[in-house]
Formats: structure tokens, C-alpha cells, sequence
């Protein structure tokens, strides 16, 4: 593929690693990568797997999970389009990548990305700032799961999926309720908080009747009151 087939019609990338390059740039990494359809609920990589591929993950919505010592599936993180998936310089996967959402990504070989890094110094160091930028959100959410309320937690992972996942959602008008699918079931979104699945959802009806949100249906949810649902907040 040219870049003019692959790249400029890539809906992520000025916010992906990618983007950092030049057109010039652009040639020689396309020529490295492939796009790959991943269907909804298919894995795309298990913990311990050889350590292939990595790349940017253009559309849909991808979970990071490990098991437990009981068998049980946790949740360590979720990404969304112009995230960077997989692991540069390492051998083995470290957790399950699996599609919430029909997804589409642009693939690279895991060794001749690393070399590539090598030759594209602003790339390398955009990395590094998104790994950072990771490490730090993950310390805020111990501090979150450890510190904060039931209501606290709930508003703040909506806000989160607004935020993240709001390019893909809808508003009835300029700067309207946004709308958005949830791409976890309210068991998921359990797992990841720290809580039952009772609480969740005793919640997320709190909310409602408050007037912050609203659940149009399925896995839809409308953000009413930004202000408000920011106050919950701890």
C-alpha cells in the first residue's frame, strides 16, 4: 500500500504515534504495516503469547486483562482509537488484548518497529510520553479504587469514557447531551472499579433519576449534566 492508500485517509492520525512524521517518514514505517479487522469479542493477543506485533488502533475499542489466581477475568485497561497497542522490546505479551467493539488497527512486526523507533527519534519519544502518561493514570486509579466512593468512581469512569470514547458518539446538536455506547457490561465495569454489580447499577439509576445522565437503551448513555456529574467527583 502507498501512503496516500493507508495514511491520509487514517481517521487517528494526527493523535497517533504516527503522526509525528513526515510524509518522507511515513513511506519507508507503511511500508511495515498492514490494517487487520478484528471482530467484536476475538482476541487479538493472550498473555505469555510470543511478543509479534504492535500498532495504532484506528477504530473500536480494546480490553487489557489478566486472570486471577480463581480463574477470574481482571480488567487492567481498556483502549480506544490513536491508542498504541502491544509492547516494544519485550518478548512475551503481558495481558489478554481483547476487541469490546468490532475494531480496526494498523499493524507493524514487532522487531522492525523497534528499529524503526531507532530512526524516528520524535516517534520514540512520543511513545515514551504515552507510556508515562499510562503509568500515571493507572497510579491514579489505585489511588481512586483505594480512596474513593461508589458514586465517585462511577462518575469518573463515565467522564473517562466520554472523554475517550466521545469522537465515536453523537449529540442532537452543537455542543448538546452527548451520547455514547458503553463498551463494557455493567459486570465489566464492576471488575474494573472494584465493585459489585449491584452498585453499579444502583448508581448509575441514582444518577438518572438526578437528571445527570440518561439511559436511552441498551448500552447508551446520554451525559445531561457534565457539571453535575464532575461534582460527584472525590
Amino acid at each position: 500500500m502507498t501512503t496516500s492508500e493507508s495514511c491520509s485517509d487514517c481517521s487517528v492520525r494526527d493523535q497517533a504515534l504516527c503522526g509525528s512524521l513526515t510524509n518522507h517518514e511515513l513511506e519507508s514505517l507503511n511500508r511495515l504495516g498492514r490494517r487487520r479487522h478484528v471482530a467484536k469479542g476475538e482476541t487479538l493477543a493472550w498473555a505469555g503469547d510470543d511478543n509479534l506485533v504492535c500498532g495504532n488502533l484506528l477504530s473500536g475499542v480494546l480490553k487489557l486483562s489478566s486472570a486471577t489466581t480463581d480463574g477470574r477475568e481482571q480488567i487492567v485497561g481498556l483502549l480506544y482509537p490513536a491508542d498504541f497497542v502491544g509492547r516494544p522490546f519485550a518478548d512475551q505479551v503481558d495481558y489478554d488484548c481483547t476487541a469490546l467493539t468490532d475494531a480496526e488497527l494498523c499493524v507493524f512486526p514487532r522487531e522492525p518497529f523497534e528499529r524503526a523507533l531507532a530512526d524516528h527519534v520524535q516517534m520514540e519519544r512520543l511513545l515514551l510520553q504515552r507510556v508515562l502518561a499510562a503509568l500515571g493514570d493507572a497510579r491514579g486509579r489505585i489511588v481512586s479504587l483505594g480512596r474513593g466512593s461508589a458514586s465517585g468512581k462511577v462518575a469518573g469512569f463515565l467522564l473517562d469514557l466520554a472523554d475517550r470514547a466521545g469522537t465515536s458518539g453523537c449529540r442532537a446538536m452543537p455542543g448538546g447531551p452527548l451520547t455514547f455506547d458503553l463498551p463494557l457490561s455493567r459486570g465489566e465495569m464492576a471488575d474494573v472499579l472494584g465493585l459489585t454489580i449491584e452498585t453499579v447499577s444502583r448508581q448509575m439509576t441514582a444518577m438518572k433519576t438526578a437528571g445527570i445522565i440518561s439511559l436511552p437503551g441498551g448500552r447508551a448513555v446520554t451525559i445531561l449534566d457534565r457539571q453535575a456529574l464532575e461534582a460527584r467527583l472525590d
